[in-house]
C-alpha cells in the first residue's frame, strides 16, 4: 500500500479522495508549508475544542506572515482577566511570539478545555487576581481543575506565569502564585520564574514579555518563509483609538442625585456625552473613569510634608510641578505596603518598621486600614525631606471601572453611570472616595472627564427569546437598566425578572419610575424588592429569591439565565446560597448535586457574576 492509500485516522472516503488529490497536485516545498498549516490548526482546535470548528468553518483560520518557517514547539497562551488587564497583556504576549516566528493559539481561560493541558508543550499563564488572592469569576472552572484531583501530571510542559494584582491586598498576585506552584507540584518546569506585578505592571510587564519571547525563541529558524495559522478569538473586540492609555475626554452632561432627602447613602446618576469618540460598548461593560485626587488633599499633604507645589518631579519619560503630580499621576490616598516601607527607611520609625516582613501581616493590613498617605506623614514626620524621595514610595494614579447603565442602542452618544459617593471620616479628618467623589464634587455640567471603554465579555445578555433572572442590590442595579433598554429597542421576546434590594424604600429606590416603566410596557416581567432597614428584621434580595424557590427554579428549567452584580464580598455569597438552595428544595436533590446544578450553568455561561 502506498503512503496515499493509508487511510489516515477518522479520515472517511471522501476527506481521503481530497487529501489524495492535493498531494499529487503539489509543487515541491508545498507539502512541507502545508504540514506546518494543519499542525496550526490542529493546535488551535485542542485549545479550544468543539468552539473551534465553527470559527474555522466562518473564516476564522486565516493566514498570516510569520517571520521565517521554523520547526518549534506549539504555544498556548492563556488569561484569565477580571478588568482586562491580562487580556490586554496576552495579546501583547501573541505578539511578541510572532515576531520569533512563533505562532501562538491564545485563550481565555474561560473558554478553554483544562484537560488539554496535558497535550500542550510550552504554555504561558497570565493572571489577575482578584480581592483577596482569588482567581478571576471567569476563570474559577479553570482553577478548580488545575487545582483538584483530576489534574494530569505535565512532565512534558514548560510554562511560565506573569501574575497581576493590587499590593493593597494582604494576598498579593494569589491567583498567579497558586498557578506557578501547582504547575509546578504536576510536573511541568519553569521556562522563566513568575513575575508579581502590580497595578503599575506597564513597564515590567513589557520587560518579562520580551525576555519569554526570547527564551522561547527557535535556535535556527529556516531561510524560506511561511504562513502559519492564527485563530481568531470569538471574544476578540475590535480596538478602539481610545483606551486606557489614551483615554477619551468626555463632557458631563447630567449629574443627579438618585437617592432622597433622609437617605443614608449618596448615589448619583451621571450622563457623559460621547460624541465624536467612536467609542462603543455593549449591555455589561463597564465605563473606565480617569480620576483626579481632591485638591485640598493635595494642598494640605504638600503642607504637611513642607514641600513647594512648584518643586520639579520625574514621572517616568517627563516633569511635572509636583503639586499637577500629585493631583493627577500618583495615588494619595490609600497606603500601600510599598509606601509603608519606603517611609519606615525614610523616617526610621520603629513603629512601621516592625511593621514589614512576613511576620506582621496581620498587623500591617490593620496599620494600612486605619491610616493614608496624609496620616503617616503627620505622625511619622521626615523634616527636609524632597519632592523625589517622596513620590518615590507612590504608585500610578488607577483608572475606577463602574458598570454602564445604558444601552447605546437607545442613546447612541451617551454613556451613564450609577455611583455610589464613598464618604466616611477616619482619624477625625472626612474622607471620600478617589473617583466617587471626584464625580460628586467636582464633576458639574460641562465638566470634562477622561474615559474609556472596559469590554465584560462575561456579562452579556443572552438571545432575545431567552428568559434571564437579575439579582442586585444598590449600584449592582446598573447594567440592569442597560439590558432592559437594549431588549426594549430590539422588541426582545424573553421574560425578565428583576430582584432588587437597598436600604429604604422612601429614600433609595434608584429608577423607581423607570423600573414602573418596564414593567407597564412589559419590558420587564417581573420585580422583587428589598429594602433591608424598612421592618424590625433585615430582608435581602437573596431572602425574597428564596420565597419564590418554586418559579426561580421553574424559570431555571425553562432555560434562564442569572445575573448578579454588586459586592463581592456579601452579596454573591448569600444569592449563590439561595441558588443552591432552591435547586436543592425544589429539584429534590442532594447539596452536592444542587451545587453541580448551579455550577453546570456558569460553565453554561447562564449564570454570570460581576461584583466589586
Amino acid at each position: 500500500m502506498t503512503a496515499l492509500e493509508f487511510p489516515g485516522p477518522g479520515l472517511n472516503a471522501d476527506q481521503w479522495n481530497q487529501v489524495g488529490a492535493l498531494a499529487t497536485s503539489l509543487r515541491p516545498g508545498q507539502a512541507l508549508w502545508l504540514s506546518g498549516y494543519f499542525a496550526g490548526i490542529d493546535h488551535a482546535a485542542r485549545g479550544f475544542g468543539d468552539d473551534a470548528l465553527p470559527l474555522l468553518r466562518d473564516g476564522g483560520a486565516k493566514a498570516v506572515a510569520a517571520p521565517a518557517a521554523v520547526a518549534t514547539r506549539t504555544l498556548t497562551i492563556l488569561y484569565g482577566s477580571e478588568t482586562g488587564n491580562s487580556a490586554a497583556l496576552a495579546k501583547a504576549l501573541a505578539a511578541a511570539a510572532r515576531a520569533k516566528g512563533i505562532e501562538p493559539t491564545v485563550a481565555d481561560m474561560a473558554d478553554y478545555k483544562p484537560r488539554r493541558l496535558k497535550e500542550e508543550q510550552d504554555l504561558l499563564i497570565l493572571a489577575s487576581t482578584h480581592g483577596e488572592g482569588e482567581p478571576p469569576r471567569s476563570a474559577a472552572g479553570f482553577f478548580e481543575f488545575v487545582e483538584g484531583r483530576k489534574a494530569p501530571r505535565l512532565e512534558g510542559v514548560r510554562y511560565s506565569v506573569l501574575a497581576l494584582g493590587d499590593s493593597t491586598y494582604e494576598f498579593y498576585c494569589g491567583a498567579g502564585r497558586r498557578l506557578d506552584e501547582r504547575l509546578a507540584e504536576l510536573g511541568a518546569t519553569r521556562i522563566r520564574a513568575r513575575l508579581d506585578c502590580d497595578v503599575d505592571y506597564d513597564e515590567p510587564s513589557a520587560g518579562w514579555i520580551a525576555a519569554v519571547a526570547d527564551d522561547l525563541a527557535p535556535a535556527k529558524a529556516s531561510a524560506v518563509p511561511a504562513t502559519v495559522v492564527a485563530l481568531r478569538s470569538s471574544t476578540a473586540a475590535v480596538a478602539s483609538v481610545f483606551d486606557k492609555r489614551n483615554p477619551f475626554v468626555a463632557t458631563v452632561t447630567e449629574n443627579l442625585l438618585l437617592t432622597g432627602r433622609g437617605s443614608s447613602k449618596e448615589t448619583r446618576h451621571v450622563e457623559l456625552s460621547l460624541g465624536g469618540s467612536g467609542l462603543s460598548f455593549e449591555p455589561g461593560d463597564a465605563l473606565g473613569i480617569v480620576p483626579r485626587n481632591d485638591p485640598a488633599l493635595v494642598e494640605s499633604l504638600i503642607g504637611a510634608l513642607g514641600l513647594d507645589a512648584a518643586a520639579t518631579v520625574a514621572v517616568k519619560d517627563r516633569s511635572l510641578p509636583l503639586g499637577e503630580a500629585l493631583g493627577g499621576t500618583f495615588e494619595i490616598t490609600a497606603a500601600t505596603p510599598r509606601f509603608l516601607d519606603q517611609w519606615a527607611e525614610l523616617s526610621g520609625a520603629g513603629e512601621l518598621q516592625a511593621l514589614r516582613g512576613e511576620g506582621a501581616a496581620e498587623a500591617r493590613r490593620a496599620f494600612l486600614d486605619g491610616n493614608h498617605v496624609i496620616d503617616i506623614v503627620k505622625r511619622f514626620p521626615v523634616p527636609g525631606i524632597d519632592a523625589a524621595s517622596f513620590t518615590a514610595g507612590l504608585r500610578p494614579l488607577q483608572p475606577r471601572l463602574y458598570s454602564i447603565a445604558s444601552s447605546q442602542s437607545l442613546a447612541p452618544d451617551e454613556v451613564h453611570l450609577t455611583v455610589s459617593t464613598v464618604r466616611y471620616d477616619l482619624n477625625g479628618m472626612a474622607r471620600s472616595g478617589v473617583a466617587s467623589g471626584h464625580l460628586a464634587d467636582r464633576c458639574d455640567l460641562d465638566a470634562e472627564l477622561p474615559i474609556y471603554v472596559q469590554a465584560n465579555p462575561h456579562f452579556r445578555l443572552p438571545g432575545d427569546d431567552v428568559p434571564i433572572i437579575m439579582v442586585g442590590a444598590g449600584t449592582g442595579v446598573a447594567p440592569y437598566r442597560a439590558f432592559l433598554q437594549e431588549r426594549e429597542v430590539r422588541g426582545a421576546a424573553g421574560k425578565s425578572w428583576l430582584f432588587f434590594g437597598e436600604r429604604n424604600f422612601d429614600s433609595d429606590f434608584l429608577y423607581q419610575t423607570e423600573w414602573q416603566g418596564f414593567l407597564k410596557d412589559e419590558v420587564l416581567s417581573r420585580m422583587n424588592v428589598a429594602f433591608s432597614r424598612d421592618g424590625a428584621e433585615k430582608v435581602y434580595v437573596q431572602h425574597r429569591i428564596a420565597a419564590e424557590a418554586r418559579e426561580v427554579y421553574a424559570w431555571l428549567e425553562e432555560g434562564a439565565h442569572v445575573y448578579v452584580c454588586g459586592d463581592g464580598a456579601r452579596l454573591a455569597p448569600d444569592v449563590h446560597k439561595a441558588l443552591v438552595a432552591v435547586v436543592q428544595e425544589q429539584g429534590a436533590r442532594s447539596r452536592e448535586a444542587a451545587e453541580d446544578y448551579i455550577a453546570g450553568l456558569q460553565a453554561a455561561h447562564r449564570y454570570q457574576i460581576d461584583v466589586y
